[in-house]
């Protein structure tokens, strides 16, 4: 969510007559921000004092703090770090073109009932993909999570403003888009939304993050099922296996409510692969607590899992809660469960060697720039081939080894060779090779 609100800033500027750069050339550096996680929070305030350096050389830099942190820290930045020129909210980001235009010590927060019902241009990097906001906020408080607090109350963009977002994207060339929201599943009928989707001429998949459990419904499942667009993936976070844990974080179901619906998911749809968020260590958690989870992920079996340890965030319920965890038992629980899901993905990943499988090229791989990288359906990352580029950016043909250029965004069929633990590894070709 936060990378499609950076597109969006982007696209502003862009609009007020701004363009995208280097640091070194930089009139204006913004800095969009997370407060879900204390880690996040220390990066930033490790950037900001980078920045505090660099603008003593460059006094006419001009600095932007954006996203959860501004919102929560609010005008107090600019006591706490002088240098900065602008503090923007998450829900208010429509208004950077605007202030960053005055001078300095200008801060756009607070709650905005308005914001589903802008259309906003974004400045999107991606190819091929595209992230599309349905709705803003999030009304569920559970007992950890400062999203409620920073970027308010449930508001839902219209059904048809999203639609003609959607096929205008298409029309672009983009063949798949991730609708999101911080509970997609609360959206007002959103199977009707996703049938929509899938009626776009041009686009080929759809994703949607992030889903509440206690919200998946069976018209969800049944759509997931029908729709052939709706990719065979769902990111379903558990948080623990622990129904006593689950009612603490204020989850709004039971570890059996959980399971229930996974396997009616996997019933309906048996290709589909699940993954999960878990927060280990949060205040109150036992040994059995623990043990509750890890048996969760053995029953589960997740295609992959992001576990942290709790994290307390300043005005959430859990932040005063008693029976802190200390850090080393949250340390070492987390260690068990990495290993133990290391474990149950790459034996989930092993199944689908000799397999040929859909993916779309996102580009070159992170880990070999030799080799091109995209996803499956499944959502599983897949690296594959020799990369060479034709052109310099964008749509530009992309080769790997002697066969025919493939293009950002476009769909090719791979053959996999070789399972690892968090990606697959395809062969020369287009998968119709032995």
């Amino acid at each position: 969510m936060n990378i499609h609100d950076s597109e969006k800033m982007a696209g502003l500027l862009e609009a007020g007559g701004l363009t995208a750069g280097e640091e070194k050339d930089a009139d204006l550096i913004v800095l969009n921000t997370c407060s879900i996680r204390e880690k996040a929070e220390q990066k930033f305030l490790s950037e900001l004092g980078r920045l505090r350096a660099l603008k003593k050389k460059r006094p006419s830099l001009r600095l932007a703090v954006a996203g959860c942190i501004a919102q929560q820290m609010g005008a107090e930045l600019f006591k706490r770090a002088p240098h900065v020129d602008y503090v923007i909210g998450p829900q208010n980001i429509h208004a950077i073109g605007a202030i960053t235009r005055e001078r300095g010590g200008i801060a756009a927060l607070g709650e905005n009932p308005d914001i589903a019902g802008m259309e906003l241009p974004a400045l999107r990097k991606e190819k091929g993909r595209a992230w599309v906001n349905i709705m803003y906020g999030c009304n569920n408080f559970c007992s950890y999570c400062i999203v409620p607090y920073t970027r308010g109350r449930e508001r839902y963009r219209p059904a048809g403003n999203i639609l003609r977002e959607i096929k205008s994207l298409a029309g672009e060339g983009f063949k798949e888009v991730t609708l999101l929201g911080q509970n997609v599943n609360s959206y007002p009928d959103f199977p009707c939304l996703l049938r929509g989707a899938d009626a776009v001429e041009g686009l080929e998949r759809i994703r949607f993050v992030t889903s509440h459990p206690k919200d998946l419904s069976e018209g969800l499942i049944r759509a997931m099922r029908e729709l052939p667009k709706v990719c065979e993936h769902i990111h379903l976070p558990l948080q623990s296996g622990s129904t006593r844990a689950l009612a603490l974080m204020n989850r709004g179901y039971s570890y059996d409510d959980y399971k229930a619906k996974a396997e009616r998911l996997r019933e309906a749809v048996p290709e589909i692969a699940i993954t999960s968020d878990i927060i280990t260590g949060f205040p109150g958690e036992t040994g059995k607590d623990h043990e509750e989870t890890v048996r969760a992920l053995k029953e589960m079996e997740f295609d992959g899992i992001f576990a942290f340890k709790f994290s307390p965030r300043p005005g959430t319920p859990a932040a005063s809660m008693d029976g802190k965890v200390p850090e080393h038992v949250k340390a070492e629980r987390l260690r068990d469960l990495l290993s133990l899901q290391d474990e149950i993905t790459l034996r989930k990943n092993k199944r689908l060697e000799g397999a040929t499988v859909e993916v779309l090229v996102e580009g070159k791989s992170e880990t070999d720039p030799d080799k091109l990288a995209g996803r499956t359906r499944t959502n599983k990352i897949v690296n594959w081939g020799q990369a060479r580029p034709a052109a310099k950016r964008g749509y530009e043909p992309l080769r790997h080894g002697d066969c025919e250029p493939i293009r950002i965004g476009e769909l090719v069929s791979v053959k996999i060779i070789r399972a690892l633990r968090h990606s697959l590894e395809g062969n020369p070709g287009r998968g119709d090779e032995e």
